[in-house]
């Protein structure tokens, strides 16, 4: 079948906004088809749409020119980090110019009298570890994907990962950010200090997905190292009793620093990818303590007592640094080892965690529904649950089928008192959930935030807001130019 010739105005129009974009940014457009390419979707890759062009500017003032450009222009923007989004957070449209910041990786400041760094976003979030790490500091919010994901993603969708149940996410460990307007206005939020005056706009910014403006710079919160960390591994011969073990510990006023949950089908498959030594069961529970090794010696026999109650199969406390690097092994080499055997979509739900042993069930019964294997690894200790959904992509109608078990799973979060998204963001793969979780007014109340940092709604569009409600307000801003 013959293709359609492109439209002469449509060309004409990309190549004046390709043309005015290389005058700010010499260097630092990409437009030709096959490069653009590489940016047509992000981690969730079932997926992808071809951007217009795609800018990489190196400093706050080329992402403020270049956003001013598109604002003229009326051309959407798409804010990029490393895009490791599972949920098409820096998903393109068509007519979009994407906006990456992975040029932009400097340290600007370490200070550790008042333990903070200020660094550019697109800085990955393991590095900002790895900058300060030799004079005792590190940096606390670990996503699993942290070798490769930006600071600004994980500001976008207020990242958290394992160590978050002692430390919070990134929302307890971000002190300020410089943003630049739809418009290419630079404005600063908060800065190298604990609290900010006034209303919490930095509250509002971090897990805004780029709908309010493009972060380019952050002070982040650093903390010294602990004397020691040691975990325990705990197996058990059904998901619902691993699910009890976590309130149980919970209860007891313990607070580890990670608790992480892996069941059956993840355990197998990490077995064969990275030969970490876990048991035979149905889950299993890593656990970690830090402190002193008084500490950590009173805070595991606690938490093996509490174990102990509930039968385990296996109970297994590190002696060493390489026995606690292996049990962690299998848990970080979870989602590769997933991607190995099977296509799959990894959801984000967060319910209390009170409610694990029902969900835990309730995900087993919908997966046997819906004939799709689902395999549970997560962040037990506050309640975040990444189910993988396991589905062939070459097979006509598996991809409806999954996304359908999704949305049964994600309700069910909902429904026991917890929310759509804990980390991951909502994006496209959410979007139309969001009137599940929030009711008109409380979605309107959204809106209206969006209207005044971005009136033209030119920033990540299609997302976040169910298109039906967002309808009204999808806009092209009056071109200035």
């Amino acid at each position: 079948m013959e293709m359609p010739e492109p439209d002469p105005q449509i060309l004409a129009r990309k190549a004046r906004i390709v043309s005015r974009l290389r005058e700010v940014l010499p260097g630092g457009v990409i437009d030709a088809d096959a490069e653009v390419r590489a940016y047509e979707c992000d981690a969730l890759t079932a997926y992808k749409c071809p951007p217009l062009a795609v800018v990489l500017p190196s400093s706050t003032e080329e992402v403020a020119a270049a956003l001013k450009v598109c604002h003229e222009e009326g051309v959407p923007v798409v804010p990029r980090g490393a895009g490791t989004s599972l949920a098409g957070g820096a998903l393109p449209t068509a007519d979009c110019v994407i906006l990456g910041v992975a040029r932009m990786a400097e340290v600007l400041e370490s200070n550790y009298p008042d333990r903070y760094v200020h660094v550019q976003t697109g800085r990955t979030n393991l590095s900002v570890t790895g900058a300060v790490e030799a004079d005792g500091f590190f940096y606390a919010p670990d996503p699993s994907s942290q070798l490769a994901c930006a600071i600004a993603g994980n500001i976008a969708m207020n990242s958290g990962g394992a160590h978050c149940l002692k430390y919070g996410v990134t929302t307890n460990n971000l002190l300020g950010v410089t943003m630049v307007l739809a418009d290419g206005t630079v404005t600063r939020i908060g800065g190298p200090y604990m609290d900010a005056g006034g209303l919490d706009l930095l509250g509002l910014i971090c897990g805004s997905e780029g709908q309010l403006g493009v972060v380019t710079e952050a002070w982040l919160r650093i903390l010294p190292k602990p004397e020691g960390a040691r975990p325990v591994l705990i197996g058990f011969d059904s998901s619902e009793v691993a699910g009890q073990c976590v309130t149980n510990i919970i209860k007891a006023g313990v607070l580890p620093v990670a608790i992480e949950f892996m069941d059956r089908p993840c355990i197998r498959a990490t077995e064969a990818f990275a030969g970490a030594g876990y048991p035979d069961c149905e889950a299993l529970l890593i656990v970690e303590v830090e402190g002193s090794e008084a500490e950590i010696d009173a805070q595991l026999a606690l938490i093996s007592g509490i174990a102990q109650e509930l039968n385990p199969v296996e109970l297994r406390q590190s002696g060493s640094a390489e026995e606690s690097a292996r049990i962690w092994l299998g848990r970080k080499s979870a989602f590769g080892a997933m991607g190995q055997i099977n296509d799959y979509m990894c959801l984000d739900g967060t319910i209390p965690v009170s409610e694990l042993p029902r969900v835990l069930r309730r995900i087993g019964e919908l997966s046997g529904e819906y004939g799709l294997e689902v395999a549970n690894v997560f962040h037990a200790g506050d309640g975040n649950m990444h189910p993988l959904i396991l589905f062939n992509a070459n097979e006509p109608g598996q991809l409806a089928l999954c996304e359908q078990l999704g949305a049964e799973i994600l309700k069910l979060c909902v429904e026991v008192g917890g929310c759509l998204t804990g980390e991951h963001g909502v994006g496209i793969e959410k979007r139309d959930l969001m009137e599940v979780q929030y009711r008109p007014a409380d979605l309107a109340a959204q809106m209206d935030v969006k209207d005044v940092f971005d009136p033209g709604w030119i920033l990540n569009p299609a997302k976040v807001f169910p298109l039906s409600v967002s309808a009204g307000r999808r806009r092209a801003p009056d071109r200035a130019a």
